[in-house]
C-alpha cells in the first residue's frame, strides 16, 4: 500500500454497496474503477477488496506500461505534479463517497453508530482537525448537537488509570442529571456544560438498550 492510499484511507472502511453507486464494476474478487485522467491521458485503476483493501495503479497507454513518478517523493514538475494531483481527488471523493470513519473499535460504540444512522438517518460528523478522534452526531432540524463520541484517558474522568477509553456525551435534565453521576458508571459531562450533559464509558458497564434510550432522551431534548 503507498503512502498516499494509507494517509487518505487511515481509520476507514468500505461501504461496499456504494461502490457501485461510484461506477465500480464488482468481479469474483473484488471491485475495480477505472477512469482516464484528463491532460496526461493516462488510465487510473482503483481495486478494493471486499475486506477493504485497497491498490491502484496508473497506466502510460502510449507505452502499455504503469506509471510511478507520482508515488516518488521528491520527484517535481508540472506534468507529475498534475498527475498526482488528479491520483489524490479520485482518491479522496472514492473514500468521501464509499468509505466511513472506522476510529471508534468498541462494540457499543459501532452498535451505537449503527442505531443512531438507522434511527435518526444521522452520521457522525468530524468537526476539529486537531482533535481526530473526536465526533459528534446533531439533529438536521436544529442543528443541536445530541451526541459526542470521543476517545480520551480514563484519568480525564476522575478514574485513576492512564488508558484510554471510548465515551459517549449526552443530553440530560439537570434534574435527573444529579441522581445519575455516581462517578462509576455516569459521569458529569466530559468537555461538555456540566448541568446539561452526562458521560457513560462504552466498556459495557452501562447496557445498550440504556445507552439508546439515553441518545433518544437528548435527542428530544435537542429540540429546544
Amino acid at each position: 500500500m503507498s503512502n498516499i492510499i494509507y494517509s487518505i484511507f487511515r481509520n476507514k472502511k468500505v461501504n461496499l454497496s456504494k461502490l457501485w453507486q461510484f461506477g465500480f464494476e464488482q468481479t469474483e474478487s473484488d471491485y475495480i474503477y477505472s477512469k482516464v485522467l484528463s491532460e496526461s491521458g493516462f488510465i487510473l485503476t482503483v481495486h478494493i477488496t471486499k475486506q477493504g483493501e485497497i491498490s491502484s495503479e496508473i497506466i502510460d497507454p502510449s507505452l502499455n506500461e504503469p506509471y510511478t513518478l507520482h508515488l516518488t517523493d521528491g520527484v517535481t514538475g508540472g506534468f507529475v505534479e498534475t498527475v498526482k494531483y488528479q491520483y489524490q481527488e479520485t482518491l479522496l471523493e472514492i473514500a468521501d463517497k464509499c468509505f466511513e470513519s472506522n476510529i471508534f473499535q468498541t462494540k457499543q460504540a459501532k452498535e451505537l453508530i449503527d442505531h443512531i444512522r438507522s434511527t435518526y438517518g444521522d452520521e457522525l460528523e468530524f468537526l476539529w482537525e486537531k482533535f481526530p478522534n473526536n465526533a459528534i452526531w446533531r439533529r438536521k432540524d436544529t442543528q443541536k448537537w445530541y451526541g459526542a463520541l470521543l476517545i480520551v484517558s480514563k484519568e480525564k474522568l476522575g478514574i485513576p488509570c492512564k488508558e484510554s477509553a471510548e465515551i459517549l456525551d449526552f443530553r440530560i435534565s439537570p434534574e435527573e442529571l444529579e441522581t445519575l453521576v455516581d462517578h462509576i458508571s455516569y459521569f458529569p459531562g466530559y468537555h461538555m456544560n456540566k448541568k446539561h450533559w452526562c458521560t457513560i464509558i462504552l466498556d459495557g458497564s452501562v447496557p445498550f438498550e440504556e445507552i439508546c434510550r439515553r441518545v433518544d432522551a437528548s435527542y428530544q431534548l435537542a429540540t429546544k
